[in-house]
């Protein structure tokens, strides 16, 4: 009946610390060597979570930036889709930021996080990976081969920054939480769902054969294009609130995922030695 598990990372497969647990290893590889096809999607950079799929030991497409990016298991690139340059331009400037500096910028380039200051405290987030990023000025940058635009801030500050964004951009962004202080913008073809679509084609199977766990508002897609979409009980009240009819199971921080991947594979719920 199943034949595709994808899943988001953070609040999702990954646990409180941001990392990969012994239990969530054993289960994926376990079902892949089933016969299990894996898709990770994600927010991250695809320079993180390529470091966190060799963590897992397993090979599964990989969709990063909120659907900007599409790798195949052997890193192939299969779907990119930038901001226009003028707009990440426009992006980092003051006028949508802010003239306070409270905001931290973030620009997802191919190979490179770039961010316009030091803030160490983001690399708890990447402890499985070692993925860093570079302080750049990012005003000066030609906005070239940009996936996203990230804002990471004080929820009151990025509503202001969603609101001066949706005057003067519109329809022409995607504009997302993926958590209460990061918000996420892509172009406006951009989003997971989209991108499983895509990935479910080359493998062709249909969405009804698909599983998917998400947490937050940029797994809404994704909720809504699998067949057997699951929410986590620890996900964002706003994502309950818009998808009321999507079944909730554990949390990330008890290996949630993995729970009920053995669950509904009818694997023992005992850790593999």
């Amino acid at each position: 009946m199943y034949k595709v598990i994808a899943t988001d990372l953070d609040g999702t497969l990954l646990n409180a610390d941001h990392q990969v647990d012994p239990f969530t290893v054993a289960t994926v590889r376990r079902l892949e060597s089933d016969g299990l096809k894996f898709v990770i999607a994600t927010g991250r950079h695809y320079c993180d979570v390529a470091g966190i799929r060799d963590l897992l030991g397993i090979s599964p497409y990989l969709i990063t930036s909120n659907g900007a990016r599409i790798h195949a298991p052997d890193n192939t690139v299969i779907h990119a889709d930038d901001l226009p340059p003028a707009i990440v331009q426009r992006l980092v400037q003051p006028e949508i930021v802010g003239t306070h500096g409270r905001v931290i910028v973030n620009l997802f380039a191919d190979e490179a996080w770039l961010i316009d200051r030091e803030a160490p405290e983001l690399l708890e987030f990447h402890q499985d990976s070692g993925f860093s990023y570079h302080v750049t000025d990012l005003p000066q940058h030609d906005g070239v081969d940009i996936a996203k635009v990230l804002y990471i801030g004080d929820p009151a500050d990025l509503a202001h920054i969603s609101a001066n964004l949706e005057r003067e951009f519109g329809d022409a962004l995607y504009v997302t939480y993926s958590l209460p202080n990061c918000l996420e913008v892509m172009t406006s073809n951009v989003s997971k769902g989209r991108a499983l679509q895509i990935v479910l084609g080359l493998l062709g199977v249909d969405a009804s054969q698909c599983v998917a766990f998400g947490d937050n508002m940029n797994d809404i897609d994704l909720l809504e294009t699998a067949g057997h979409p699951f929410m986590m009980n620890n996900a964002n009240p706003d994502l309950i609130t818009r998808l009321p009819n999507v079944p909730r199971i554990g949390n990330n921080f008890e290996a949630g995922v993995a729970h009920h991947l053995r669950k509904l594979f009818s694997l023992s719920d005992e850790l593999a030695q």
